[in-house]
């Protein structure tokens, strides 16, 4: 036998094979109508739901799902969730350089850092009394059922490393965000959708862009990176079946191209090849799913009033009910992106207009989950990947990371409450803080997971999200 014959004969077997599965894969197709039938016939783990790794879970589960309403750019908690009247008794003079020598800034080095007075009136709201900016007028209607954190911290002052640590728990790139590590250690309820979606809109001040590795599985099999969704009346490019191709034709097709993938995965370990089977499973159940996911014509009247929406139409407001429409169908985590929070100039026109773009929205979504029983076993993160300074950057706020606010709803949260407190200028944290690792430890609590045993072994180390770090902040909980 030359050198030749046994890369002949190795083509001459793929090639065999390759034509004899095709011809199975159409003929298994042919006989089912309903669910891939090589997921049904050849057992392949990656073409069926996802129920997690933990079972059972680490403890007695409170939550099924969290939905994040992520104000991308950093909200200002002086205009929102903090009042400071000690920033306008002393609005234009020197910060106390106490509280500012030798802490990191994003743009104003070397500049002088003078004192910046809340733009706007504070009132209390509710029965609980919350302190909330008058820009929010209708969170505050809720305020009862709000958890206010006043007292976060995080790492990392620009941007992009700041979205990765509040979704990471890192700041290198390729680290699973938390999206994917919910989906890996408890699955997902939806089996016609992914169990983490992501949506994004913008307006109200400078768009800093998101990158798609915010919400990417790193390490974690491909499977499980979040899916972006688009905003408008067609959430998922190409989702119908372009012209002349039947669907008993498409589905042959493809379960001829899953049989192969799978095949060639009993040779070669990849991931990708167990994900590629599953997304082609998934993207058939939602070619009948997500057109009727973005059909808005059976919300009641009143329904589409509280939000403020008439159809899908990219903004927060539209993709808030997508949310609620997504958590209906089992979606385990739903991340919308509002990128507009980027104030570095002209503060007090960006937050008014921020806040009007998604202050309606916001109450609405907590109201119809809690009025259609869903608020206790949904919980709702509101807030930024950090704050705002209290020193002026002319008539704007540079980034800030010692403290910024946000609050969480529903999820088993105490509500009508404000946890934590920082200084006179609103600096440091002063009572309670909470690290972004600890909010991590909290929220997988809340869904039966023990942060420290919720891990993945890569590159000969147990990796978990919130790194070596985090505790569950228990007095959080109802």
């Amino acid at each position: 036998m030359n050198e030749r014959e046994p890369m002949a004969s190795e083509l001459t077997r793929r090639t065999f094979l390759s034509r004899a599965v095709g011809g199975m894969g159409a003929l298994l197709w042919g006989a089912s109508t309903a669910k891939p039938a090589v997921a049904q016939l050849a057992g392949d783990p990656a073409a069926e739901p996802w129920r997690g790794v933990l079972r059972p879970r680490h403890y007695e589960p409170k939550i099924k799902r969290i939905i994040h309403l992520y104000m991308a750019g950093g909200p200002s908690q002086f205009e929102s969730f903090d009042y400071k009247p000690e920033l306008a008794k002393r609005h234009g003079q020197p910060m106390p350089e106490s509280f500012t020598k030798g802490q990191p800034v994003a743009q104003l080095q070397g500049m002088e850092l003078k004192c910046m007075a809340p733009h706007f009136e504070f009132r209390r709201w509710g029965e609980s009394g919350q302190e909330i900016s008058v820009l929010f007028p209708h969170l505050g209607s809720i305020a009862d059922k709000l958890c206010i954190i006043r007292s976060m911290q995080t790492e990392q002052i620009n941007h992009d490393p700041a979205h990765l640590f509040m979704n990471t728990g890192s700041i290198i790139a390729g680290r699973p965000s938390m999206g994917s590590w919910l989906w890996y250690g408890v699955g997902s309820e939806a089996t016609d959708l992914p169990g983490y979606v992501v949506l994004i809109s913008s307006g109200g001040g400078q768009d800093q862009p998101i990158s798609s590795r915010q919400w990417h599985s790193g390490f974690l099999p491909a499977r499980f990176q979040g899916v972006r969704f688009q905003s408008g009346e067609e959430p998922v490019h190409y989702i119908r079946s372009p012209e002349g191709v039947s669907l008993p034709g498409q589905r042959q097709t493809i379960a001829a191209i899953q049989e192969m993938n799978r095949l060639h995965g009993t040779t070669v370990v990849d991931d990708q090849i167990e994900a590629r089977n599953a997304q082609y499973s998934l993207a058939e159940a939602m070619q009948s799913t997500v057109p009727q996911l973005a059909d808005f014509s059976s919300e009641p009247d009143h329904i589409l009033r509280m939000y403020g929406v008439t159809r899908p139409s990219g903004t927060f407001a539209s993709n808030c009910l997508m949310a609620r429409r997504l958590a209906e169908r089992g979606v385990r985590f739903i991340q919308l992106y509002h990128r507009g929070w980027d104030h570095h100039l002209q503060i007090r026109k960006g937050m008014q207009a921020a806040s009007q773009l998604v202050d309606q929205a916001s109450a609405a979504l907590i109201r119809d989950l809690e009025q259609r029983g869903m608020l206790d076993e949904t919980l709702v993160l509101w807030g930024g990947e950090f704050g705002r300074t209290p020193m002026a950057q002319k008539d704007g706020r540079d980034h800030h990371i010692r403290a910024f606010s946000l609050f969480l709803a529903g999820g088993g949260m105490k509500a009508g409450m404000t946890y934590g407190k920082t200084d006179e200028f609103g600096y440091y944290p002063v009572e309670n803080p909470v690290h972004v690792h600890d909010l991590h430890a909290t929220m997988l609590y809340q869904l039966g997971i023990n942060h420290e045993k919720l891990t993945y072994r890569f590159q000969g180390r147990d990796f978990r999200l919130t790194d070596v770090h985090g505790h569950v902040v228990r007095d959080l909980l109802a």
